[in-house]
């Protein structure tokens, strides 16, 4: 069963979001995307960072082979792309595959991946979760999930990948569930990860000793779900390339930049550490 955290009500009520903001427009302020998303307002819903018709990349709403069912999902990747291009398996947060997922997808895509993310609550017919804030219409969805059959539609999103482009190495990035399933993966479905980027995913049930895949993780030092000692334990006993950090700043679902719970000092440097690690593992595009 998947992590079922409430984004909207795991953040240390002592947080005074307002006192980030100069902070977070700052630290985005320096970068085009960080910028956009600045301007448009933290956490509120605006325009995608990367756009569908962006002039660089391709866009597909696909399905994967599975034995049950046509698995949704999707995909974008750079026009440029070739056999040898690396990709990145998005696996989403409670509302599903919705507008900050697509962009997050979009956004590999334009930094030169091949990106996809599988709709995991598709069996039970989901409403879109563009634009909702209320998770209770999601969290059946996400306690109905079984673990084997999400390591098998995760895996099928790699392979899928590797069908076109045998040669390239797969990561795998989550958020919130999402981050949580992406830390599962590291040990059921090692073999066809070269990296992992989870951000703020549980870690109780992940057995590090179990962990056989390299690790860049972000989470929120206010993220009252998710001790911090915990995680900073989990990393201590990796014994596989780790990158963990813990934002002071910011609680649970930070990098969700169309929600109340961005913080953008901790997206951004988030994101430049998981890129920065995945062209380490996974290789950097051409």
């Amino acid at each position: 069963m998947a992590d079922v955290t409430d984004p909207t009500r795991s953040t240390d009520p002592a947080f005074d979001r307002r006192t980030f903001v100069g902070i977070s427009a700052a630290a985005a302020a320096g970068v085009a995307t960080g910028a956009r998303v600045a301007a448009a307002g933290l956490g509120a819903t605006h325009p995608p960072i990367v756009p569908e018709n962006d002039p660089g990349i391709e866009t597909k709403h696909l399905t994967l082979r599975r034995p049950d069912i046509a698995l949704p999902a999707y995909a974008a990747w750079p026009k440029r792309a070739t056999v040898t291009t690396p990709a990145v398996v998005v696996t989403m947060h409670i509302w599903g595959v919705d507008t900050s997922i697509r962009d997050v997808v979009r956004r590999y895509a334009r930094l030169g991946y091949v990106a996809i993310a599988p709709d995991l609550y598709a069996r039970g017919h989901e409403p879109s979760g563009d634009g909702v804030a209320d998770i209770s219409v999601f969290r059946p969805f996400a306690k109905a999930l079984v673990s084997s059959q999400v390591q098998g539609d995760l895996r099928a999103a790699a392979l899928w990948c590797q069908a076109a482009r045998p040669q390239a190495k797969i990561g795998i990035t989550g958020f919130c569930m999402g981050g949580t399933l992406v830390l599962e993966q590291t040990i059921a479905n090692a073999d066809v990860f070269a990296a992992a980027a989870p951000f703020y995913g549980a870690v109780a049930d992940i057995d590090p000793a179990k962990v056989r895949v390299p690790i860049c993780g972000s989470w929120g030092g206010r993220d009252t779900s998710i001790p911090s000692d915990g995680v900073l334990a989990f990393g201590r006993a990796l014994a596989v390339p780790h990158d963990i950090k813990i934002y002071p700043e910011a609680g649970h679902a930070f990098f969700d930049d169309q929600r109340g719970a961005y913080v953008a000092s901790a997206a951004e440097d988030a994101w430049v550490r998981t890129v920065g690690f995945f062209r380490t593992y996974v290789g950097a595009p051409a």
